[in-house]
């Protein structure tokens, strides 16, 4: 029987959470929620005035467009299954949803890697080449260069989930994470996950790497260029035009490194306040920037902030 129960398949996993830390998960339901709130508000907001004020066709705010989609999408993938284990006592979620999850999570988090990069290149044309930015973003260019951002993602998530959801899980379903999070659940596998392994390292070079290398060439090259141009003002209005999305870049990828690049804690009292720390990081990489993204916009932008107030003052009228 005993041999029997070690080697049953597991079907649901156990999210941990902050199940070890009670106090915090009602203070963190409450701010969590009131996030997910302001996310879910600010992203549809920018999502309807690059629809509807027709100064904003054009391919930065086509490509920020897509970002808060993006961020709605990622953020809904998680949250309401944090929310819920921040209620329930029992923070069990079934084999098939956690395989779902793990996939939505993974293919926003590597779309928006991509799209970030396609926003750089975006603006290194706009600031290097202006002459010739409606020709190289045209509308047959910049929309292609968005749907492949979307589908490289979902290809590559499709192959992480599929490659971890097919390992033997016959041992512990303890996930230690708020949820279905890829690695923490690679480390519950009774089986060899080398494949994985190489396969993440391969993923995170694509996805990870080369939208850093060019987003950093293309900074150069912009930054070379706005400090060519001989006015002060000419200088400050080139650089206001790709300030929010170096701040949003920075954020992002500031915070990944943060996650992944710090060094593992050997003494156990520490390594108890690096896993809260780490669990925490996460939730910020998670909630925070998605609700940090429309505001550093529409705070750094002057067209988006007339086309929110020609939204609200259009509501208002007809109200």
């Amino acid at each position: 029987m005993e041999s029997a129960n070690q080697t049953a398949s597991v079907t649901e996993f156990i999210l941990l959470g902050l199940s070890a830390h009670p106090k915090l998960e009602k203070t963190f339901f409450v701010l969590i929620l009131l996030m997910y709130l302001v996310i879910i508000l600010g992203n549809g907001v920018l999502i309807l005035v690059t629809i509807l004020d027709s100064r904003l066709h054009t391919p930065m705010y086509f490509f920020l467009g897509n970002l808060s989609f993006l961020d709605i999408c990622y953020t809904t993938s998680s949250v309401p299954l944090i929310l819920d284990s921040f209620l329930t006592p029992r923070k069990t979620i079934p084999f098939s949803a956690c395989a779902v999850q793990m996939f939505l999570s993974f293919a926003m988090g590597a779309t928006e890697c991509v799209l970030l990069g396609m926003m750089a290149f975006d603006r290194y044309v706009a600031i290097c080449n202006p002459l010739r930015y409606p020709i190289v973003m045209s509308r047959a260019v910049y929309v292609p260069m968005a749907a492949g951002s979307w589908a490289a993602g979902c290809a590559a998530s499709m192959v992480q989930t599929s490659l971890a959801m097919r390992l033997p899980f016959c041992g512990d379903n303890v996930i230690n994470h708020f949820t279905c999070e890829i690695l923490a659940v690679l480390k519950l596998a009774c089986a060899d996950i080398s494949i994985n392994v190489v396969s993440m390292g391969v993923t995170n070079v694509i996805f990870l790497g080369v939208p850093v290398l060019l987003i950093s060439v293309s900074y150069i090259f912009i930054l070379t260029t706005i400090l060519r141009i001989p006015s002060g003002e000419g200088r400050k209005k080139a650089f206001s035009t790709c300030s929010a999305h170096l701040t949003v870049v920075v954020i992002f990828y500031g915070t990944i490194l943060f996650m992944y690049g710090k060094p593992k804690s050997k003494d156990p009292l520490g390594a108890d306040k690096q896993d809260l720390a780490d669990k925490l990081t996460s939730l910020f990489y998670g909630v925070v920037t998605p609700m940090l993204n429309p505001i550093i916009y529409s705070l750094r932008n002057k067209d988006v902030k007339a086309a929110v107030r020609n939204l609200v003052s259009q509501k208002c009228f007809t109200w």
